[in-house]
């Protein structure tokens, strides 16, 4: 009856190395160029197609050379808002998309009386289907909205719901709320998006984000996927591969740092790198030596020799030995205070006058909407302050 791509969390300009944003666009790239050449009826993109309400310039070019493919082999496309390209405003580049005749923003509300609370979905139609949608919002806040909708009535048609959100059966153990599917008004496939998985539950489908958006992601699923969908066959559900680059797992336990630089080049010189992405992941507790002590420029200059696409470093479990520091609390209540006070007088130094002022500054939280760029620099401009630089 009706066959058609679903797409979702594409994040165009998410990585901050260019050579991963470089890869993330070609991943959407081979995207568009399936969904031309398998010649579905229609494309959707379930939130996120950027990583920020407002990409960069060039972002925005190569994306809509993309889209101008898509119209060229017309195919229509269909979009909402997802968490991270949604803004409260309202007003997003998706607008912009969508004004150029690329797309369609299936989100559509209808007026429904005053003192009634119910959100009333209008349908987009085409070609005897019905598409709704709702964005996704920042902090999940889209949740409670969506127990409140209901999908205006389109009989005789093939019924999409398109949801940039995270619901029960998904959620697994992650501490989040979630969408109950019980509590979701009915419709004959749901299209959905935000977390970044591979998942089906009945007309419940996640493809997976279009290329993996962090380190840990590219562990996990090493490359994009997303589905098409084709309701007259009895197996309805393809996954598309977008295999991009291979990923190389390079994982290392460490207690020396003096030693660690040629323990990673001894044991990478026996492996196979080219045009790889090389993930290293190093952990352990280090008893000899310091995180500095490791040469990631020596590591890096060697996997280029070797061929290497990209290398990325986790240190996030590698730890640095602490030597126990015996301090007597006096005053439980304010334990901060009480153990800069001993320090300071165990250790006189010029410095101990700045310690507390210089913890508020790393204490600061990143604000909702901001980009972790953003953040760093105000961090780090705080910091400076404090230290007279």
């Amino acid at each position: 009856m009706v066959r058609f791509a679903h797409i979702a969390d594409v994040h165009l300009g998410g990585w901050k190395q260019q050579p991963m944003q470089d890869l993330n666009f070609k991943s959407f790239q081979m995207a568009v160029q399936k969904c031309i050449e398998q010649r579905v009826e229609f494309v959707l993109i379930v939130g996120d197609l950027f990583d920020s309400a407002y990409p960069p310039i060039e972002v925005l070019k190569d994306t809509f050379a993309e889209f101008r493919k898509l119209k060229q082999a017309k195919i229509p496309c269909f979009i909402v808002a997802g968490s991270h390209d949604y803004s409260v405003s309202g007003k997003t580049f998706l607008d912009v998309l969508e004004k150029a005749g690329f797309c369609t923003n299936v989100h559509n509300t209808e007026e429904v009386s005053e003192n009634d609370e119910t959100i009333l979905l209008k349908p987009v139609i085409y070609n005897g289907v019905a598409l709704y949608g709702y964005p996704g919002k920042k902090s999940g806040l889209e949740i409670p909205e969506l127990r409140k909708v209901k999908l205006n009535e389109s009989p005789g048609m093939f019924k999409i719901f398109m949801l940039h959100t995270t619901i029960d059966k998904a959620k697994g153990t992650l501490p989040i709320d979630a969408l109950e599917t019980t509590n979701i008004a009915e419709a004959d496939y749901y299209a959905l998006g935000h977390l970044h998985i591979d998942f089906r539950h009945g007309k419940f489908v996640y493809p997976g984000p279009i290329f993996p958006n962090n380190f840990q992601e590219l562990e996990d699923l090493r490359f994009g996927r997303f589905y098409i969908i084709d309701t007259d066959s009895g197996q309805p559900f393809e996954r598309i591969e977008l295999k991009i680059k291979e990923i190389e797992k390079a994982e290392f336990e460490l207690t020396n740092g003096l030693t660690a630089t040629n323990q990673i080049i001894s044991s990478l010189e026996k492996r196979d790198l080219k045009d790889k992405i090389i993930l290293l992941r190093l952990r352990g507790e280090l008893r000899q030596g310091k995180h500095s002590d490791i040469n990631y420029s020596k590591i890096e200059e060697f996997v280029k020799e070797k061929g290497a696409y990209f290398i990325l470093k986790n240190t996030h479990n590698l730890k640095l030995k602490q030597e126990e520091v015996e301090i007597e609390i006096k005053e439980e209540v304010n334990i901060e205070e009480e153990t800069i006070k001993v320090y300071s007088e165990e250790n006189p130094s010029d410095f101990n006058k700045i310690i507390p002022t210089l913890i508020n500054s790393l204490s600061i939280e990143k604000q909702e909407g901001e980009t972790t760029e953003n953040f760093n620099v105000r961090l780090l401009e705080d910091v400076r302050r404090v230290l007279g630089f």
